[in-house]
């Protein structure tokens, strides 16, 4: 665009501030333009994004005056008033001292201390003397002629000078900094032409409105605003779910579209819910203070059927197993833990289901907490996918078939499944899929079928019951190309703004 054309397409409130770009501060700009902070600051927005001028954004320090600063400034620095009155008095008791000066007990201390470090002052007996003469008590010291100083910027000051500052600093709130930011404005090429060629205060009209249209004076022979339609405009970030959650949200609908009934719970969970329903021995390693959080409180045990049903399982077995041969405590079973898995919500789920309510199909999608090394693929928390499929026709190639089906409509074609062990589980599967970046098979956590010593001290009787709960954050690493799972906890709005939409199918 010719700059005939680009003058023609600014704005009013660019036009007026065009002619005042090389006065380069804002607050002068806003002086001779008649506009206010906001207006400036927009209007040169503006005009950066036509390559008119650029802004150099810096953040400088501030000193400025604080509360008790300000009250130091009129009446004098306590250390000033108290000098005053001893070159009248010369010798004072203490007391008598802080009571004839007026100083606070905070205020006689630091004077003291001032005057003493600077030798003003001897204290012998509890009596405070002078130790100077009258042309340097009027002298005004390092520390009153900084305060006249205020506000003043940081680098400005003298080595000297901020160590005063220094000083004061440690003394309640005399000074205070803070963080001004400086826009440095620079005019372009462009901007210079433009300015060389002459800035037009003409008035265009900006805008066609029915008015204008009836009344052919006010439109013919007038000069149009200009617009450029292909100008760059700043980006425009909309609000939306945070990129974790929305994967969370694109799995639910597909656990959901399955036929599956989400299950809820709290992150808090009593260890009988969380280890002992499913079967997990209570010396198990996994229940130790290095794996596992655990909460300084104990949780109530449910129905007394369920409980007793349990620890039959784990002392003497059921159908026909022998269970783990030990004596089984209650105590144990109430510790609270953060949750280490959401299987504690199908532990809860079977326990409250009834015969009618069978087949039936459930799933969770959760935060987990466990005590783990922090690395690229582990974190403290994780979130987790859990499901269950209660079904007296259920068997291990349906178990394949629900989890191959989810990890397609997921986006995962390349999964595979190995071999495992989990106390709850039998027979049981590990659940892997291939990692494209690092060219690896990651794994994602364990499936199978639920021991007869799982689902019968908690339905009653033995049905099949297929289970999963594989790990959920490092499938939204894979689709994100996330290469560290502590990237998923970064604070930092532009990444958040940038990230993808899920979708997969």
């Amino acid at each position: 665009m010719d700059s005939k054309k680009l003058m023609e397409s600014l704005s009013p409130n660019e036009r007026k501030i065009l002619p005042y770009i090389e006065d380069k501060e804002i607050n002068k700009i806003c002086i001779k333009s008649g506009l206010d902070k906001v207006s400036v600051l927009r209007a040169l927005e503006y005009l950066q994004n036509k390559n008119i001028v650029s802004l150099i954004s810096k953040k400088n320090k501030i000193v400025e005056i604080g509360v008790n600063g300000a009250l130091y400034r009129k009446k004098g620095l306590p250390e000033r008033r108290l000098l005053a009155l001893l070159s009248d008095k010369k010798i004072l008791q203490l007391e008598e001292a802080q009571k004839q000066s007026k100083l606070s007990d905070d205020e006689f201390k630091v004077s003291i201390g001032v005057l003493k470090r600077k030798g003003f002052i001897d204290i012998k007996n509890g009596k405070i003397s002078l130790n100077t003469n009258k042309e340097e008590i009027s002298k005004k010291s390092a520390e009153e002629l900084f305060i006249e100083l205020l506000p003043v910027d940081y680098e400005s000051l003298s080595e000297e000078q901020k160590k005063v500052l220094k000083e004061l600093q440690l003394r309640r709130d005399i000074v205070r900094t803070k963080d001004e930011n400086i826009i440095n404005i620079k005019a372009s090429d462009l901007g210079k032409n433009l300015l060389k060629e002459g800035v037009k205060t003409e008035e265009l009209i900006e805008q066609l409105t029915p008015e204008i249209l009836n009344k052919e004076s006010l439109w013919k022979g007038k000069r149009f605003r200009r617009y450029d339609v292909i100008s760059h405009v700043p980006k425009i970030s909309g609000g939306k779910r945070h990129f974790v959650n929305q994967a969370s949200d694109y799995a639910r609908k597909i656990w959901t579209e399955m036929g599956f009934k989400e299950m809820s719970g709290d992150i808090t969970q009593s260890s009988f819910w969380n280890f002992d329903a499913l079967f997990q021995p209570q010396d198990h390693p996994a229940r130790e203070m290095q794996d596992t959080f655990f909460i300084n409180k104990t949780a109530e045990l449910p129905d007394k059927k369920i409980v007793n049903a349990v620890k039959m399982a784990h002392e003497d077995g059921v159908d026909g197993s022998t269970g783990w041969n030990y004596s089984w405590s209650e105590k144990e079973a109430k510790k609270i833990v953060l949750r280490t898995h959401t299987t504690c919500l199908s532990s809860q789920t079977l326990a409250r289901l009834k015969k009618e309510d069978i087949p039936a199909k459930f799933f969770a999608i959760g935060k987990c907490f466990r005590n783990e090394t922090l690395d690229w693929s582990h974190g403290f928390e994780f979130n987790q996918t859990e499901g269950i499929v209660v079904d007296k026709n259920a068997n291990f190639r349906h178990l394949l078939g629900y989890l191959k089906e989810f990890f397609k409509k997921m986006g995962f074609e390349k999964v595979r499944f190995r071999p495992s062990y989990f106390p709850y589980t039998e027979p049981s599967v590990e659940i892997d899929f291939w990692n494209s970046e690092r060219k690896k098979w990651i794994e994602l956590g364990g499936a199978g079928i639920f021991r007869p010593e799982v689902v019968i001290p908690l339905l009653g009787e033995y049905v099949p019951v297929l289970a999963w709960g594989p790990g959920f954050d490092r499938m939204i690493m894979d689709y994100y190309n996330i290469k560290d799972l502590r990237e998923m906890y970064k604070n930092d709005i532009t990444h958040l703004r940038n990230m993808k939409f899920w979708m997969k199918s």
